[in-house]
């Protein structure tokens, strides 16, 4: 039997294009011999200082501080394996429910997530940004700072590390849909010196 292997990713709980990609790995958990684990990186600390952003997106930004905080809270109390939960909680109200970013949304996630409502309070509070900013350098520095979430650590076909911004997906792919593209996945993100492969998106976020 091949043993099970782990794979890493950083989210950020307010992108949408995150989120389906958490999706997608979850699906890759059952046909494949991989299991996911979950950190923190945050589009706000990776944005800061940037003044060509449009206002639109410093909108968004202005929101993004508090579901990271309560995510890194929740670690920091409870260690790494609740972030699945609480992750799953808040990317449901938050993507699916289309709930707004704010206090009474970060009680009902880490409610919903068996976890102290209390900590939702960490959202208006620096108390933890030096775990969040240790969180996000850990998952940016082998990518670097010119993409931003998902990012996802993983062993290589050869069993090499290797880590990747993405894949943007959409809807996410299930069953062994889902595995034929993690397989690809790993096949060009092991090849040596190969960086980038794209096209233009022409569907935005399908959550199904």
């Amino acid at each position: 039997m091949t043993d099970r292997v782990t794979a890493d990713m950083w989210f950020d709980p307010a992108c949408p294009w995150a989120w389906i990609t958490s999706r997608w790995l979850l699906e890759v958990e059952q046909v494949r011999d991989v299991d996911i684990r979950f950190h923190v990186m945050s589009l706000a600390v990776l944005n800061e200082g940037r003044d060509d952003l449009p206002e639109e997106y410093r909108s968004f930004l202005s929101t993004a501080w508090g579901p990271v905080r309560v995510c890194i809270a929740a670690e920091q109390r409870y260690g790494g394996d609740v972030l699945r939960a609480l992750y799953t909680a808040l990317g449901t109200r938050i993507h699916l429910g289309k709930e707004e970013r704010g206090h009474e949304l970060y009680v009902a996630a880490l409610t919903d997530a068996g976890l102290d409502p209390a900590l939702a309070a960490a959202a208006d509070s620096t108390e933890h940004d030096e775990a969040l900013r240790a969180s996000h350098e850990a998952g940016m520095r082998p990518v670097g700072q010119d993409v931003g979430t998902p990012v996802v650590h993983a062993p290589g076909p050869d069993g090499s590390p290797v880590a990747f911004f993405g894949p943007v997906i959409t809807p996410a792919p299930k069953g062994e849909a889902a595995g034929r593209l993690w397989d690809g996945v790993l096949l060009v993100a092991g090849t040596p010196g190969f960086y980038e492969l794209k096209r233009t998106r022409e569907l935005g976020p399908i959550f199904d």
